[in-house]
């Protein structure tokens, strides 16, 4: 199945990053303007110098652009259908608004079980990305005309760079994905240009980077490990804070605020101690370099889940419906009875 890229037919190759001509309006920063570009090595355009970190790693990836465009022209039958559907002429050229999922998570353990390959981490991370929705503004009304139907499958994920390397090893991670972020960073600026079904068309991106597990949360934003004080991803809470109140929060972090804190936490403008300085920052203490989008994620949400069901089931063990005034003691003991079940 798996043949060099010399060997595949044109039908093959017009599925991979690199064969459809397009354009950006205006042209992306630092971004070149030819569109054959196919598989890339990651660590092309890294500057390696002997005082450097050294970046022990083997990582592969497309251009950002160039890969969108691949995945939109895989849908260009979804996007015509969906502008038949809701009767909008075939010719309209836009602009289209996509949205974009960006995932980001470490694949575990790929080490070789008795092979004599080059000495790299036995870890692979992913960066990814799907193709959520895109709608087009027509008669001053904001018209979708497709919706992925199954955002988490694996078959609507397109990988974007993988690079053998520990996702915990910051320096690694953000020396692959910089310039992809940049990339990124380019395209919120700038129109594509792409022609799809005979007639040229206009696309805007919007980027949201919601695939991220707590532990990349906290890389990529510059947080503390998931052992700090500061518990939270979304808002400020200390462990203590959280544990006395467990019903009223709200999302107060935000990207430019990790990154005016991390300048806090270089600069130490007020010269205060280090317990000072963490204090003020809230556990920033690396420079974010990926904006996320904060969300929960499914590990997370089968927790809660888990909590609430285990709450439910302790009062149905107390049968609290007869008993509703039920004292701490006996609470505790439908605790320990449900306890001994699990």
């Amino acid at each position: 199945i798996f043949q060099p890229l010399h060997a595949l037919r044109t039908a093959e190759k017009a599925l991979l990053p690199g064969y459809h001509p397009f354009e950006w309006k205006p042209p992306l920063k630092n971004v070149s303007t030819n569109t054959e570009v196919g598989i890339i090595d990651g660590l092309s355009g890294l500057p390696l110098s002997i005082d450097d970190y050294p970046v022990d790693t083997i990582a592969k990836r497309f251009r950002y652009d160039a890969a969108l465009v691949s995945a939109l022209m895989d849908m260009e039958e979804d996007i015509l259908e969906g502008m038949k559907a809701k009767n909008l002429d075939d010719y309209l050229n836009g602009p289209f608004t996509v949205v974009v999922k960006e995932s980001c998570d470490g694949m575990g353990d790929v080490s070789e079980k008795h092979g004599s390959g080059p000495a790299v981490p036995e870890k692979a991370v992913r960066f990814s990305f799907t193709v959520m929705n895109i709608a087009i503004v027509h008669a001053n009304e904001n018209i979708r005309i497709f919706e992925e139907a199954k955002p988490n499958s694996e078959l609507c994920c397109k990988p974007l760079c993988l690079m053998l390397a520990d996702e915990s090893d910051h320096e690694t991670l953000t020396a692959i994905l910089s310039p992809l972020i940049a990339e990124r960073e380019a395209m919120k600026n700038s129109e594509l240009l792409l022609e799809m079904g005979g007639i040229l068309r206009t696309f805007k991106f919007i980027f949201r980077g919601t695939g991220y597990d707590e532990k990349l949360v906290r890389e990529v934003e510059g947080l503390e490990a998931s052992g700090s004080t500061y518990i939270c991803t979304l808002c400020d809470a200390t462990r203590l804070e959280a544990s006395q109140n467990l019903v009223f929060h709200s999302i107060t972090r935000s990207h430019a605020e990790n990154l005016e804190r991390y300048e806090v936490w270089r600069s130490n403008p007020y010269h205060e101690s280090v317990d000072e300085l963490r204090d003020r920052v809230k556990g920033v203490s690396a420079k974010p370099f990926i904006e996320t989008v904060p969300s929960i994620d499914a590990l997370h949400c089968d927790i809660g889940n888990a909590t609430e069901f285990y709450r439910i089931f302790q009062l149905e063990v107390g049968e609290v419906y007869k008993n509703p005034d039920a004292s701490k003691e006996e609470r505790r003991r439908w605790q320990l009875t449900l306890d001994k079940h699990l």
